[in-house]
């Protein structure tokens, strides 16, 4: 008998975790009473030239003397804490949805037909937990701080629910490449977002405040813009502002909290950790899809057998198709042969 093939060429599904864009703050670790908003700064700098020289040049003193001596302008936008602050109070709110086992767009009859069954059965039987507790870590952890977040002698996230519920948490108490832990305030944060993902609430919004001492005066790292279409003479680096308030993006703090993907076939030998969710696993700073169609482990590899009905080899599978789903994107098929 012919197995029954995913027939919706328009698919689609909106992102269940909704971050807002981050907002940078300086105070002092002491006394948060105080913050203020961070400003970017611009800067002029005289720098030397670095890159990798071709070898001709390399291996002639005078071209190379001759290129070293050119001076290396550039004018860079950067960003610090004031000269008497040594905290950075980072600020972003979350809101996550439910709705999952509904497309917002599709046109498979044969999805349709299925999949909203197959996404009840999965809320019935793991309601979200292991996904759930998984966000709640990255929450306590601070990896939405990224670069910030290296040399900070401490990091406290205080994590507010619903305007309801605060919960404390010491970042450095929670490892960046493993997602086990009974502390309860991590089990109450991720039951709130499993219940919201399994859509037993309406919508649950929480608001993250961050404190990283990092130093007096010390640099902070918001977003840096990519600009395309940047003319002789523009800064070579720009950073993110709203309302001239340093920021990061949102999609930098979602790519954080969505870094639970441990079940890739290379995880236990690769040694780079946990990778944010994706169809195929890619990290770009390595240049490397982790889950490739070749080894079946991509997400449409498994989404078109999951949605249709049949069982996956393992469960794991089951959480990494359902957190594709929760980021959202567009995923129908072409409609050639």
């Amino acid at each position: 008998m012919a197995t029954k093939k995913n027939d919706a060429t328009v698919l689609a599904f909106e992102k269940k975790l909704v971050p807002s864009d981050g907002y940078l703050y300086g105070t002092n670790w002491t006394d948060r009473t105080n913050s203020s908003p961070l400003r970017l700064i611009e800067k002029s700098v005289r720098g030397t030239i670095s890159n990798r020289l071709k070898a001709a040049v390399q291996n002639d003193p005078l071209k190379l003397n001759a290129e070293v001596e050119k001076a290396n302008l550039q004018k860079v936008d950067a960003c610090a804490l004031g000269e008497s602050q040594d905290t950075l109070h980072f600020n972003f709110t979350l809101k996550i949805l439910g709705g999952v086992e509904k497309p917002s767009a599709c046109n498979g009859a044969d999805f349709n037909a299925s999949y909203p069954e197959v996404a009840k059965n999965y809320i019935s039987q793991e309601g979200f937990t292991e996904l759930a507790k998984r966000y709640a870590i990255n929450i306590a952890n601070g990896r939405y701080l990224w670069r910030n977040r290296v040399g900070a002698e401490k990091i406290e996230v205080i994590v507010k629910i619903d305007e309801t519920e605060t919960l404390t948490f010491d970042a450095k108490e929670f490892s960046l490449n493993s997602f086990e832990s009974n502390n309860s305030d991590i089990l109450k944060l991720s039951q709130k977002i499993a219940e919201a993902l399994s859509g037993q609430l309406p919508y649950l919004l929480i608001t993250i405040n961050a404190y990283a001492l990092v130093g007096k005066a010390q640099e902070v790292y918001p977003s840096e813009e990519l600009v395309l279409d940047k003319g002789k003479g523009d800064k070579s680096k720009i950073l993110y502002h709203v309302n001239d308030v340093a920021a990061m993006h949102s999609q930098k703090i979602g790519n954080a909290l969505r870094t639970i993907d441990t079940w890739y076939p290379d995880y236990t030998t690769a040694n780079i950790g946990p990778i944010a969710i994706e169809p195929y696993g890619a990290v770009t700073n390595l240049g490397k899809a982790f889950r490739s169609p070749r080894d079946k482990a991509d997400f449409y590899t498994l989404f078109d057998r999951f949605a249709l009905g049949e069982t996956l080899a393992e469960k794991h599978q089951e959480h990494y198709v359902m957190a594709v789903l929760v980021r959202g994107g567009v995923f129908g098929q072409s409609g050639k042969d």
